[in-house]
């Protein structure tokens, strides 16, 4: 046998031995390391569900309580249900008409930023307009709060404080940024070979933005459309300051539960029930569009 044969026949072993050693690294629970990693990340994942879980499933446990059984620690599961605070909080004077006013403000405002975002958004991405962008984004670094102020004074000027526009605007200011970074991934992940394509066939930019852009870009328009809503929905300190006696939202109606003597922690807890149902149902039936949209754009080629 040649030193050649024997030389090339060693080299193959080497190889699929190394080949051998990094398929077992690599494998689940083919290394020492690697059973480590999933045993911390599972204790991590445990611990943290834990965290979101646990005042979820407290508001929903005291919202069934009387609020003699809220501070007994020995009826902390075991207890009679009661809806009578859910009574009290449907049968609280105006609590339909915040609903409906949150409604109003919710769906006006995203429908209004969608309107704005979406083609800034497109511009910018497509156009390389990176001042506008930074522009735009930097706003979301800026407290809402350091914006309340300047906006009474405004809109008090225009005789807006106490209407819905008022509350439609500001919540429409806070979301466009966040639909222009969101739909920003979003074209980044749209070919411009299509575009290109369409206005080849006569399609102008606008027509071929309408007709070809937009279809694809529905998870990322659902997406940003739910964070909008989701704001919109659950901001208090836009409606205890901008809003009037006829259009007060939800977050201030669980604000009335609360009183300078005493809380009623019952009642109150069935108002968050109530208004934190519908987006958590919302979230978990729009969740596979939210992991779409927030991951286009960020694989590309």
């Amino acid at each position: 046998m040649s030193s050649t044969s024997v030389i090339t026949r060693e080299t193959v072993e080497a190889v699929q031995a190394a080949d051998g050693r990094r398929e077992r690294r690599h494998r689940p629970g083919g290394s020492l390391e690697s059973r480590q990693f999933s045993v911390f990340r599972a204790v991590f994942l445990a611990v943290f569900g834990l965290l979101c879980i646990l005042p979820i499933a407290w508001m929903i446990l005291a919202s069934l309580k009387t609020n003699i059984d809220i501070y007994d620690p020995a009826k902390t599961f075991s207890f009679s249900p009661t809806l009578r605070n859910y009574s009290a909080v449907f049968e609280q004077e105006n609590f339909l008409e915040f609903l409906v006013n949150s409604l109003i403000i919710g769906v006006g405002s995203t429908l209004l930023a969608l309107v704005l975002g979406v083609p800034a958004a497109y511009s910018i991405q497509r156009f390389s307009m990176g001042k506008s962008s930074v522009l735009i984004l930097l706003s979301r670094v800026i407290p809402h709060v350091t914006l309340l102020v300047p906006w009474y004074f405004i809109f008090a000027s225009l005789g807006l404080v106490g209407g819905y526009s008022s509350l439609v605007i500001s919540h429409m200011f806070i979301s466009v940024p966040l639909i222009v970074w969101v739909m920003i991934g979003v074209f980044e992940g749209v070919p411009e070979e299509l575009e290109e394509a369409a206005r080849v066939d006569g399609l102008t930019h606008i027509g071929a933005f309408l007709r070809i852009i937009l279809p694809l870009a529905v998870p990322g328009i659902a997406t940003s459309a739910m964070l909008s809503f989701i704001f919109s929905w659950n901001n208090f300190v836009f409606a205890l300051v901008l809003s009037g006696t006829d259009t007060r939202t939800l977050p201030v109606a669980v604000f009335n539960f609360i009183g300078y003597a005493s809380i009623d922690w019952g009642a109150l807890m069935a108002a968050c029930v109530s208004i934190t149902a519908p987006m958590m149902v919302i979230a978990l039936l729009g969740q596979k569009y939210v992991v779409a949209g927030m991951t286009a754009g960020a694989v590309k080629g």
